[in-house]
């Protein structure tokens, strides 16, 4: 295979050519990153290599067996804090795509995409919409409708369109019954840990109130303890959700104070082998994660 990916300095959409044989497909990837003219010679299978699990899951789904994904943030790991080795530096350099979040995510991926000479795909530049007091958070993956649009960004770094539209079309039915589901409920605040769920919480019309900051760590002192708890009092919250990755300790003080409950909000960041090993995917956390909501914010 020859894969042909053109980025032109200061433009604002990337052009890929996927040539096999003498057959020649152009495909257009809207809003991805821009760089300096590349391009790449491979033969068999794609070598992709993802900054994390919503990309590398989006990248093998859409590429099938066109392509090899390595995801770089080790399976149930933090992907905040990622460092990599030198051989997943050298991976970095040598792949034939890179699939990454800019905007300082994974500051250690980042660097290693700046000594690439080859194609790299901002997914956050893909995803981009309006979005005004959330341009601290990176979680662009956890709204449907922006992850859609990754996906028909990867599709055409891969010039594969027709699965990236599936794929970009269970994405919009996600959406549909996050919208169904989430249409009429007693409380529209919702309680988390860190704030992390800006994008999803904005797309359904609901209020984003976090314990903690954009990092997980950020766990404030005994007086912000009680103001926390107070806040959580004032929105009639009967519940306050936790994460997969983050100590769930300063939510479950906060809870136990405010005679409130905890729950398990996924964010996606990464899963493990014994879960993905389960069937578990992008999409059966998305759902599960509605049922959460639905249960804790009171929703008919």
């Amino acid at each position: 295979m020859i894969l042909v990916l053109t980025n032109l300095l200061g433009c604002s959409s990337v052009q890929a050519r996927i040539v096999l044989g003498f057959a020649c497909v152009a495909v257009a990837a809207g809003a991805a990153g821009c760089g300096r003219h590349a391009q790449v010679v491979g033969h068999g299978p794609t070598k992709v290599v993802a900054a994390f699990y919503p990309l590398a899951y989006a990248a093998q789904e859409i590429g099938g067996a066109a392509v090899t994904v390595e995801n770089l943030t080790p399976p149930g790991a933090e992907p905040h804090d990622v460092e990599l080795s030198p051989r997943e530096v050298a991976d970095v350099i040598r792949a034939d795509l890179v699939l990454y979040l800019g905007g300082g995510f994974q500051p250690a991926v980042e660097r290693a995409v700046g000594r690439r000479h080859g194609p790299s795909l901002d997914l956050a530049r893909a995803a981009a919409e309006e979005r005004p007091g959330r341009a601290a958070d990176p979680h662009v993956w956890l709204d449907p409708v922006r992850y859609a649009r990754m996906a028909r960004a990867v599709g055409a770094a891969l010039g594969r369109p027709a699965r990236a539209a599936a794929f970009a079309g269970r994405a919009l039915a996600l959406d549909r019954a996050y919208r169904r589901g989430l249409a009429r409920c007693a409380r529209r605040e919702l309680l988390t840990s860190h704030a992390a769920f800006g994008y999803l919480a904005a797309r359904y019309g609901l209020r984003q109130v976090a314990l903690e900051g954009l990092a997980p760590e950020a766990e404030p002192g005994p007086r912000a303890v009680r103001r926390l708890v107070e806040a959580v009092r004032r929105a009639r919250a009967t519940t306050v959700l936790t994460e997969t990755l983050a100590s769930p300790r300063l939510a479950r003080t906060v809870a136990r104070e405010a005679g409130v409950r905890t729950a398990v909000l996924d964010p996606l960041e990464g899963l493990t082998v014994e879960r993905q090993a389960r069937g578990t995917t992008y999409f059966t956390v998305m759902r599960a994660n509605l049922r959460v909501l639905r249960r804790a914010l009171g929703c008919r």
